[in-house]
C-alpha cells in the first residue's frame, strides 16, 4: 500500500512539474497569465465536474453550511495561488519560484505557534530557520536581492496563498469529497477571474500557432495548452488525492516537494533555465528545513497537523 502510494505521489509531483513550463509556452504565444490562469483553472474544472458527474455524482455535492469554506478555497488556495504563481513566473525562473513557494510550511508553522497558540516541537522551528536560511541563499541576499524584485515579490504572495491552503485543507472533513472539492473550487476560481481575466478578451487565434520561450524550444501552443490542463493540473490534483489517502502527510508532504526538482529539470530541457550553484545548494537547504517543518507539525494529532497535501495547489 505504501509503495503505491509512494508512486503516485510521485507520478503526481511530475505532473505538476509540467505547470510552469507550459505557462511559459502561453505566455510566448501572447497570453497574459491571467488568461493562462484562467484557461487552466476553467479547462480542469470542467474535465474533472465532467468525469465526476459520470462517474462518482455524489463527490459533487457540497453541504450548504460548507459553501462559505469552498468559497474561500476557490479565491484563497486555486485563484490567488495560481495568478501569483503564473505572474511570478514570467520574471523569475520557474524552480526559483517553486523553491519560494515550497517554503510556505515555514508559515505554517509560524500561524500555528503564534495565532492558534499551539505548542509544537523545536524540530519544527528549527525546519522554519533552516529553511529562511536556504531562501536567502536562493535569492541571494548579500548582493541585494539579485532576481527580480517583482517577481519576488509575487513568489512570495504566492508562498503567503499556499501557506492558506494548507490551512484551509486542514478545514474539512468527511462531508466533502476531496474530487468534488477540487472540481469546485478549480470553477469556482475561473468564475472569480471572470473580470479580471476577461476570457473574451484572449487572443484564442494565438493557440492555432506555436510558441518559442527566450532560450527554449518550439512547441504547438494547442499541445502545451492541452498538457497543461490535462496533465499538469486534472491528472496532477487526482494523482495527488490517491496519494495522500495512502500515505501520511509527513511523506505525502516531502515526496510533493520533488515537484521543485522534476520542475527545474523540465524548465531546463524545454526552456533553457538552468539554476545557478546558489540556487540548487539553497535550495537543498529549503526542502530540508521544509521537511523538518513538515515532519514535525505533520506528527501532531488534528486538528493540529495543518502541514498536509490532499492535493498540490501548483
Amino acid at each position: 500500500m505504501r509503495r503505491a502510494g509512494l508512486l503516485i505521489a510521485l507520478a503526481s509531483s511530475l505532473c505538476f512539474a509540467f505547470s510552469g513550463p507550459m505557462a511559459k509556452y502561453l505566455g510566448a504565444a501572447g497570453l497574459a497569465p491571467l488568461e493562462a490562469v484562467w484557461i487552466r483553472m476553467a479547462g480542469a474544472g470542467l474535465l474533472l465536474a465532467g468525469v465526476l458527474a459520470v462517474a462518482r455524482p455524489s463527490a459533487l455535492r457540497i453541504p450548504r453550511s460548507r459553501l462559505p469554506f469552498l468559497l474561500a478555497y476557490a479565491m484563497i488556495a486555486v485563484a490567488g495561488v495560481q495568478a501569483l504563481f503564473f505572474a511570478a513566473i514570467t520574471r523569475l525562473p520557474v524552480g526559483v519560484t517553486l523553491l519560494i513557494e515550497y517554503t510556505s510550511p515555514v508559515l505554517v508553522v509560524l500561524w500555528v505557534r503564534f495565532v492558534r497558540r499551539v505548542r509544537l516541537p523545536r524540530a519544527a522551528f528549527a525546519g522554519a530557520v533552516v529553511a529562511v536560511v536556504g531562501l536567502g541563499i536562493v535569492v541571494e541576499v548579500w548582493s541585494g536581492l539579485a532576481l527580480d524584485p517583482l517577481g519576488l515579490l509575487l513568489a512570495f504572495a504566492a508562498m503567503t496563498g499556499c501557506a492558506g491552503y494548507f490551512l484551509l485543507s486542514d478545514s474539512f472533513g468527511d462531508d466533502i469529497d476531496p474530487l468534488g472539492l477540487i472540481a469546485w473550487g478549480l470553477l469556482g476560481a475561473a468564475v472569480a477571474l471572470l473580470p479580471i481575466s476577461r476570457p473574451w478578451d484572449i487572443p484564442w487565434g494565438a493557440i492555432s500557432g506555436t510558441a518559442t520561450p527566450a532560450g527554449g524550444h518550439t512547441l504547438p501552443v494547442v499541445g502545451a495548452l492541452v498538457w497543461l490542463i490535462v496533465v499538469a493540473t486534472a491528472a496532477a490534483y487526482i494523482l495527488g488525492v490517491l496519494a495522500i489517502r495512502r500515505l501520511s502527510a509527513a511523506i505525502g508532504a516531502t515526496v510533493a516537494s520533488l515537484e521543485v526538482i522534476a520542475g527545474a529539470v523540465v524548465a531546463w530541457i524545454l526552456l533553457g533555465e538552468a539554476l545557478g550553484p546558489f540556487q540548487i545548494g539553497g535550495g537543498v537547504i529549503v526542502l530540508f528545513g521544509a521537511y523538518l517543518a513538515q515532519r514535525a507539525t505533520a506528527a501532531l494529532p488534528s486538528p493540529v497537523r495543518e502541514v498536509r497535501k490532499p492535493a498540490r495547489v501548483g
